[in-house]
């Protein structure tokens, strides 16, 4: 559902099945390791709406290479 960077370490907010959002626990990677492909499709969903937010505030199309997922020099931003 989200995540922080906290003593430097990554921790996500965990919507567990079957239990309310009020149960919602940040627990760090060392408690997820049955969960990484949930967590790298929450990665990628958050890169691909970093990608989105660059785009309307630099107001042009960028291109993403989907093959390798990574700028081109001309369209890196800033």
């Amino acid at each position: 559902m989200d995540r922080q960077e906290r003593r430097g370490k990554m921790r996500y907010l965990v919507k567990w099945k079957g239990y309310t959002a009020e149960e919602n626990t940040w627990e760090g990677l060392e408690n997820l390791k049955n969960a990484r492909e949930k967590i790298e499709e929450f990665e990628k969903g958050r890169f691909e709406e970093e990608i989105r937010r660059i785009r309307v505030k630099k107001g042009k199309e960028m291109k993403l290479n989907p093959e390798v997922e990574e700028f081109k020099r001309e369209e890196l931003p800033g």
